[in-house]
C-alpha cells in the first residue's frame, strides 16, 4: 500500500490530552529542538501555545519561557 503522507509534515490542531489531524503527513516538528518526531511518538504538545515537544524536558523549557513573555 502506498503512503502519501510519508515524508511530509502532518498538520495538527493540538487539544488538551489528544490531537486533531489537520492535513495527512507521518511526523510533526518539536517547536523547541526543529527534530522531526514521528506521529506514534509524539506524547508532549501545549494545546495553548499550539506547539509539539520532542521530550518533557523541552516542553518545561517551552512552558518557562512562555511564563516569562506572559503568554501563559
Amino acid at each position: 500500500m502506498l503512503n502519501f503522507a510519508a515524508g511530509r509534515q502532518a498538520k495538527l490542531r493540538y487539544l488538551s490530552g489528544s490531537f486533531k489531524r489537520i492535513s495527512d503527513g507521518d511526523h510533526v516538528v518539536c517547536a523547541v529542538s526543529a527534530k522531526k518526531i514521528p506521529l506514534d511518538q509524539l506524547r508532549y504538545w501545549s494545546h495553548e501555545l499550539q506547539e509539539a515537544y520532542a521530550s518533557a524536558e523541552l516542553a518545561g523549557v517551552r512552558y518557562a519561557e512562555a511564563r516569562t513573555k506572559g503568554l501563559l
